[in-house]
């Protein structure tokens, strides 16, 4: 049996990412060294858009 053209998923249909995951927001945030260990955590992170 085949696949109906209506269920088939495309690369092209997966676009662009908006937002960085969790780890890649920590890794900026401390790129610009606004973070602190003591003070933050992983957790309530503000979204980050992704750069261009």
């Amino acid at each position: 049996m085949s696949l109906d053209r209506s269920l088939k998923i495309s690369a092209n249909l997966a676009g662009k990412r908006s937002v960085m995951t969790r780890t890649e927001r920590i890794a900026k945030i401390k790129a610009d060294k606004k973070w602190d260990d003591k003070k933050n955590t992983a957790l309530g992170l503000a979204k980050t858009l992704v750069s261009k």
